[in-house]
């Protein structure tokens, strides 16, 4: 693109994922705009720095945007689109012409190939800086007050800005939300989504650190219909965690707020057989092992510890021969294998993702330009929209596309009204 005329000024607000790929997206489509990134923290970044255990879960090997957009308990329908123009290969593609190759890992989440985040958060400060992005860090936006051309920007430090385009990138920081809304914007209320969940039993509770590759599990609320998820899961100190649960825990996040984190947790341990295989099988290992300890003598595909605690659930006593199993016991015992219900007491946090359900409204966004429908010259991009995905690398790769197509759509915006002033 030509250069763009002296004076016009995009700043963009959030020095993120999204902040930061829109930032570099649009200086390097108009190279004479005046591109300007601000941070309100002393890092920039940092949520890509401690992403993924600190190898920054960039995306996931998903190809098929109809498929994507399956990993959004919010926003599938809205990305839909998006996703067409820009998605995971797109970020792959993006990263290795700028030096840094993604690695794929068995469960289709990516990493850079360092296994380091730092790789990733030095090429994004990297390539804004050769763009000619000026970043600002430590400095926030108070106030927005919209012109006929722009925006009256007032900053923390009291240094006051004019914007020809606005781009909000803040997350889910209330800030943030405060400026969409003095802008016009509705904000859906902003609550937690992907966490783990409490079960008070310390039976269970002594179990932390045992690992199932494959469970059903199940949240049932008093008026809502009950919500599931396969997938592993992970035994806690607290209760339970794992794909399977962070999973529901997005799908379920407004319910469970509203429920105050009180529902019903129902595991299907093996659900891999019906109930009726597994009644077969208990029939014959009562046949095989008479006069061997129901507790030590288990289940092959449940780990040893989790068997023991499922059949003293089950009201049968550690020295219970199986020849001494009642089929009042076997019931009981089928009942805890495939439907085990656990009453849930509260969340927990899941420590490597900081997800929040909630933001602007999306139908107030233009998702072909990411640009607002109530305010002119506003655009929006990353978690401040009413976007969140499961764990996984979904909610980065929301980030980058949403970042990139504002990014596009500013530069165009900014190269029209060059072609508009040169045309007077």
């Amino acid at each position: 693109m030509d250069e763009i005329r002296q004076g016009q000024q995009i700043v963009i607000v959030g020095g993120g994922a999204a902040g930061f790929f829109a930032a570099i997206t649009c200086a390097a489509a108009c190279p004479g705009a005046e591109v300007k990134l601000l941070e309100a923290s002393r890092q920039p970044l940092s949520k890509v720095r401690i992403s993924g255990g600190g190898r920054c879960n960039v995306t996931h090997a998903c190809f098929d945007p109809a498929q994507l957009i399956q990993h959004y308990p919010r926003g599938g329908k809205a990305l839909r689109g998006a996703f067409s123009r820009f998605q995971p290969q797109d970020t792959i593609d993006w990263f290795r012409q700028h030096g840094v190759m993604l690695k794929t890992e068995a469960d289709g989440r990516m990493f850079p190939v360092t296994n380091d985040s730092g790789t990733i958060v030095d090429c994004l400060l990297q390539t804004a800086r050769q763009a000619g992005v000026q970043l600002y860090t430590s400095l926030s936006l108070t106030a927005v007050q919209p012109t006929a051309t722009g925006f009256h920007l007032t900053l923390k430090n009291g240094d006051q800005w004019i914007a020809d385009r606005l781009l909000l990138a803040t997350g889910s920081s209330p800030s943030g939300y405060a400026l969409a809304q003095s802008l016009g914007h509705q904000i859906e209320p902003p609550v937690p989504s992907l966490f783990t969940l409490r079960i008070a039993d310390a039976a269970l509770q002594s179990l932390a650190g045992v690992a199932v590759e494959s469970v059903q599990a199940r949240l049932r609320f008093l008026d809502h219909k009950p919500l599931e998820q396969t997938g592993a899961l992970l035994i806690t100190h607290w209760g339970v965690s794992g794909p399977a649960i962070l999973k529901l825990s997005a799908w379920g996040a407004r319910l469970l707020h509203d429920c105050q984190y009180r529902a019903t947790l129902e595991i299907n341990w093996l659900p891999q057989f019906s109930q009726a295989q597994s009644h077969q099988r208990l029939l014959e290992m009562k046949q095989t092992y008479p006069n061997r300890s129901i507790a030590t003598q288990g289940w092959a595909e449940l780990p040893r510890r989790l068997w023991q605690y499922l059949t003293a659930r089950s009201q049968i006593s550690a020295e219970q021969r199986w020849a001494e199993l009642s089929k009042v016991q076997m019931q009981q015992l089928l009942q805890q294998l495939h439907q085990g219900r656990y009453p849930i007491q509260g969340k927990g946090q899941f420590k490597e993702e900081f997800v929040t359900c909630g933001g602007v409204n999306l139908k107030q966004v233009d998702f072909k330009t990411m640009g607002s429908r109530v305010c002119p010259h506003l655009y929006l991009a990353g978690e401040v929209l009413d976007i969140d995905g499961v764990t996984g690398g979904f909610n980065f790769q929301s980030a980058w596309t949403t970042g990139w197509i504002a990014g596009q759509a500013i530069a165009q915006s900014c190269a029209a009204s060059r072609d508009l002033s040169h045309g007077s």
